[in-house]
């Protein structure tokens, strides 16, 4: 292992952003840029004329050098330009880069290759795999998906995967209620401002807010919702609804704020939709997962937001008894 691997390495292990999609386009940008100036490089010439973004950080510049390696899929639709830790990363990096080359231990070529086989392996990377239990609540069953998100999400792959997971899969739950193409589906780290959206999702005039730590800005906008006449909802997992509800507490806003417990809300609308059958269950699981899929693909760029489902499992149930346990 060459010195300047060992200094990525080192690097990526210090500072565990530099493993996700904004991270990664950084790397890779600066690391052209220093090939193309030459080091030691000014950080402050790396930021637009108004200060606020990486310069030249965005879709189009980083799809043109993934395209010199064969790669055709896009890393980031903004190409991490949107992303608020981009300046703080690229400081960071071309201080590392700055402080190699005065050491006399950087080789610019190694370490854009270095980034292109991170950026490789993240498109490797696998996501959350349904496996049904009759033998357990439907409840446990998205909870068993969120959980493999959960450690997928430990080690720093990226997306924060619990909340974008639960995003679209009440995205996906909604368009199976109210028809596809009637709501607007938006990538996690797209922010309400840059949209104007009121919440997640507006259906008529309720405005739907999913996370996964409700918190006091969260309230604050529920509020804006309710001034504008709109109905919020507050879907979050377990913990967050004792979360929202100390934030409640003696508020004018306590009896106005429908707060829903996310696996709940999905296991219910699973029941209703396999008109109670339980053995119905699995295959009304599985459209919903499905529908989630294809918000995923349209909306994400992440491979490892995908939720890996048994194909015969779309085409048809199998009939089972509750304590048979897990069903393939």
């Amino acid at each position: 292992m060459s010195e300047t691997v060992k200094k990525l390495e080192a690097l990526r292990k210090k500072n565990k952003k530099f493993n996700q999609k904004s991270g990664l386009c950084v790397g890779l940008l600066v690391s052209r840029t220093a090939k193309e100036r030459g080091l030691p490089i000014d950080w402050k010439s790396m930021l637009t004329p108004e200060g606020g973004q990486v310069a030249g950080l965005g879709k189009a510049a980083i799809q043109k050098i993934l395209a010199e390696y064969g790669i055709t899929r896009v890393l980031a639709e903004e190409g991490g330009r949107t992303s608020r830790g981009a300046i703080a990363l690229m400081k960071a990096y071309v201080a590392e880069l700055n402080a190699w080359h005065a050491d006399g231990i950087v080789n610019l070529s190694e370490a854009e290759t270095w980034w292109i086989e991170r950026i490789h392996a993240h498109f490797s990377l696998k996501g959350p795999k349904f496996h049904f239990d009759l033998g357990r609540s439907l409840r446990a069953n998205i909870e068993d998906l969120l959980q493999q998100a959960q450690e997928i999400q430990a080690n720093a792959r990226g997306t924060t995967h619990v909340g974008a997971i639960l995003q679209h899969l009440v995205g996906a739950k909604i368009d199976l209620v109210v028809g596809k193409g009637k709501l607007r589906h938006h990538g996690f780290s797209v922010a309400d401002q840059s949209t104007e959206r009121k919440g997640d999702y507006q259906v008529e005039s309720v405005v739907v807010h999913v996370t996964t730590h409700p918190s006091e800005a969260l309230i604050r906008k529920c509020a804006e919702n309710l001034q504008a006449g709109l109905r919020p909802v507050i879907m979050t997992l377990g913990d967050g609804v004792m979360m929202a509800a100390i934030l409640l507490k003696n508020s004018p806003l306590a009896d106005r704020i429908d707060v829903l417990d996310v696996c709940q809300f999905l296991a219910a609308n699973v029941y209703e939709r396999s008109l109670f059958k339980v053995a119905d269950c699995k295959v009304t699981l599985s459209k919903l997962l499905e529908r989630y899929n294809e918000i995923v693909a349209s909306c994400e760029t992440d491979p490892s937001l995908q939720i890996k489902l048994n194909e015969t499992t779309l085409k048809k149930g199998k009939s089972a008894n509750i304590g048979e346990g897990i069903v393939t």
